[in-house]
């Protein structure tokens, strides 16, 4: 455990993926805490300087502020732990098993965690692949989800009413993208589960007003989705979500904070990921769900900055 007397605190922001935007606002909301708690706070973004030119001697606790590849996929972390100073969130391991969909899916699977059926579809193969034979061998029905496997934020995220629009989107996604996963869609109450420190805290509804809840429907206030805290469950489904939320948390060994994203349909909760690096904006879940709970943003932030460690 990190104790406060450590002072300095590289705050760690931006980056070069996708999230950037939304990875500049959480740092920013972080720094303010960092700086009402009375830390010594600098800031790195890689984009602009290279991990390797972090000066290990003045710096205590990085605050990992990224957000989507590079950030928490893993790659950051191994540069952490190679500079061996203590960082936030999740380490190496868990941050690519949880970044990369097609290796979480089959730990939800493993860990008979349910989660919707889903077929990862890989371009480096030099076999042709068959979408109709895909989607009948797998028994898929439309609409279907098409998403790259390690993106956040609903990045790329496309839904599909029909083969004709599916194979057009994979045709788009696969211009950037390696892989991707095709699953069924969940329909559903959509349901988001906060984890702190190992205990989960709290469950919120999203009632997106758009299609789904896409990265305008997370983001921006204009997309007017609806925030029900708690969610509407009863108090029987409301700690089982609770529960799983913690096992996932568990099973991918991760630190600090982490949110799990169900679809909660026909009376079964389905995860379709867990993410190690949720944001912290203002329009953020985490923090939501904490504030609903008596944790304030600072609390929260110091409790973040906490657990901060290598060696995970």
């Amino acid at each position: 455990m990190v104790k406060k007397k450590k002072k300095r605190v590289l705050v760690v922001l931006g980056g070069t993926s996708r999230e950037r935007e939304i990875s500049i606002k959480t740092g920013k909301a972080c720094i303010k805490a960092l700086k009402a708690l009375k830390y010594k706070v600098k800031i790195f973004d890689p984009k602009k300087n290279n991990f390797g030119e972090i000066n290990k001697s003045q710096v205590d606790i990085i605050f990992n502020a990224l957000h989507g590849r590079d950030g928490e996929d893993g790659n950051a972390q191994s540069y952490f732990e190679y500079l061996r100073i203590p960082y936030t969130h999740s380490g190496v391991i868990s941050s690519i098993n949880a970044m990369d969909k097609s290796i979480s899916k089959k730990i939800f699977k493993e860990k008979k965690i349910l989660t919707p059926n889903y077929v990862v579809l890989n371009f480096n193969q030099n076999t042709k692949i068959s979408l109709n034979f895909i989607i009948k061998k797998n028994k898929f029905k439309y609409p279907i989800v098409v998403k790259p496997i390690n993106e956040g934020s609903s990045i790329g995220v496309r839904i599909c009413n029909n083969f004709s629009h599916l194979n057009r989107e994979i045709y788009k996604l696969k211009k950037a993208y390696n892989q991707l996963i095709i699953e069924e869609f969940i329909g559903g109450q959509e349901i988001q589960v906060a984890v702190i420190n190992d205990k989960p805290i709290g469950a919120i509804e999203l009632r997106p007003s758009r299609k789904f809840y896409d990265y305008k429907a997370k983001y921006y206030k204009s997309a007017k989705t609806a925030h029900i805290m708690p969610a509407n469950l009863s108090k029987k489904k409301y700690k089982e979500v609770l529960l799983i939320a913690k096992k996932t948390h568990r099973f991918f060994n991760c630190r600090g904070i982490s949110r799990s994203d169900f679809k909660f349909y026909k009376n079964k909760f389905y995860l379709l990921e867990i993410n190690t690096q949720p944001g912290m904006t203002s329009l953020s879940l985490v923090p939501e769900i904490a504030k609903y709970y008596g944790i304030s943003f600072n609390n929260l932030v110091s409790k973040i900055l906490k657990d901060a460690g290598i060696n995970k």
